[in-house]
């Protein structure tokens, strides 16, 4: 089975791989951008492989480094339908949106002919059926639980083989999705690994550890700062925040904690969560549990959002002028830029400041070297001291993690004839190659 790596093989980010389904064609199974490390290895985002021969796409989900080159691929002349899910139909235009100001262009009429020719490709399906494709392929799709909308892809080739490709799989204690369910078979299962190396903490462990550092912000009156991406982390913030305000009655440690103020700076977050809240249709058994008895579980009394410029410069001086205790979560996840930046060029420098990752920090980025605890940090060119307090609440990370992978490859009714590790610094790769070769799979 003829597989060829554009991108996420040896990294983490850029995620493109190109499937032989014989000599002549081809399906491209995502075209992501190159962040942190990877993109100083990686600095041109134009499309240098040939698409001739490739029938069509299979988005696994929107985050940016898995669709953030497909401006420059339909530039390159790509014209072949998107398979995804309706939910990834749903978002992907806000995503490419955002992404297209910030990397591409400015133009009104660009982005609004761009967002038209993606749409025309888009061919959202449902999960758990075959369809084919063309002749002798076909896909079927199940739900990866990284993020709302987010597949894995089963492809059958005329020979009968089949392809797996888990895209990015979601971790087993996720509050707003239900954990990936494995394919029956696969000849060629090519995993991500990106937290091969590590093991989450369970979800009591981090809303308890979420709710101290909201406790802590209380008492010193300081800013928590939260980078998160607008897609799906923000999300999961949300509605175990909410969680922690409706029942904080019943925990002693904190009785005000209802008094701080929490603040989503991001109006693409903003629109994300409206998607989301108009597809729970997607949610997890937990979250579809909770609609019963809240039908707004994204939304609670003391929280804000933040949308124009103006305003987000008037918050940042409004919560310095008078020290207001205030939760903030601001794109984007790697501190690499966006709103989050001008929060921490203020507060970072202050003791009595909290940052909290909840995600995934690439080599290189702004947000790596402030998650290690370095005496200081880059940001938009200027020097900046860190003597805040840093944690890492890697429970909600919406990437599983070393025994979530293991079960995802063990849940497979027959074992997958051979694994493809992608997506994973070199450590996690090394590491859950190891594991998986203790019992007895085929892994490269």
């Amino acid at each position: 089975m003829k597989l060829i790596h554009h991108g996420a093989h040896r990294g983490v980010t850029g995620s493109c791989h190109q499937l032989y389904v014989d000599d002549q064609r081809s399906l491209l199974v995502d075209c992501g951008i190159f962040q942190g490390r990877d993109a100083a290895r990686h600095p041109n985002p134009e499309i240098e492989f040939p698409l001739a021969g490739i029938m069509a796409m299979l988005m696994t989900h929107v985050h940016i480094d898995h669709v953030g080159r497909v401006p420059y691929l339909m530039a390159a002349g790509f014209d072949k339908p998107i398979y995804c899910s309706r939910p990834t139909a749903e978002l992907l235009p806000l995503v490419m949106e955002d992404s297209l100001r910030i990397g591409f262009t400015q133009s009104r009429r660009l982005i609004g002919d761009f967002l038209k020719n993606v749409a025309r490709l888009l061919r959202p399906m449902r999960y758990h059926e075959w369809f084919e494709i063309g002749p002798g392929v076909k896909i079927r799709l199940r739900p990866a639980g990284h993020v709302l909308g987010s597949t894995i892809f089963e492809v059958e080739l005329p020979d009968g083989r089949i392809a797996v490709f888990s895209g990015d799989l979601g971790a087993s204690n996720a509050p707003l999705l239900n954990p990936p369910t494995s394919p029956p078979r696969a000849d060629l299962l090519v995993l991500e690994s990106t937290y091969g190396n590590r093991l989450h903490p369970s979800v009591d462990d981090r809303i308890a550890r979420l709710e101290d550092i909201i406790c802590r912000t209380l008492a010193n009156g300081g800013v928590t700062i939260i980078p998160a991406f607008s897609l799906g982390r923000t999300q999961d913030l949300l509605f175990e925040l909410n969680t922690i305000f409706k029942h904080y009655q019943s925990r002693q440690s904190c009785s005000l904690i209802r008094k701080v103020d929490v603040i989503v700076d991001s109006p693409l977050a903003t629109r994300f969560t409206e998607v989301y809240t108009t597809m729970s249709r997607f949610w997890g058994d937990e979250a579809q549990a909770v609609l019963k008895i809240d039908d707004q579980p994204l939304v609670f009394e003391n929280l804000t959002t933040v949308n124009s410029h103006d305003e987000h410069m008037d918050t940042i001086k409004h919560i310095a002028r008078h020290e207001l205790p205030a939760v903030v979560i601001a794109g984007s996840g790697m501190c690499s830029g966006g709103r989050v930046v001008n929060y921490l060029k203020r507060f970072i420098g202050k003791p009595e400041t909290d940052i909290i990752f909840v995600g995934f920090q690439a080599y290189g980025t702004p947000g790596h070297y402030i998650q290690n605890k370095g005496e200081w940090v880059q940001l938009d060119g200027k020097r900046f001291e860190i003597n805040a307090a840093i944690h890492q609440l890697s429970g909600y990370s919406a990437h599983a993690d070393q025994a979530d992978l293991i079960r995802f490859v063990e849940g497979f009714e027959s074992r997958p004839s051979k694994i493809r590790l992608v997506h994973g610094e070199d450590e996690a790769k090394t590491v859950l190659a190891d594991e998986l070769a203790k019992r007895g799979y085929d892994v490269d």
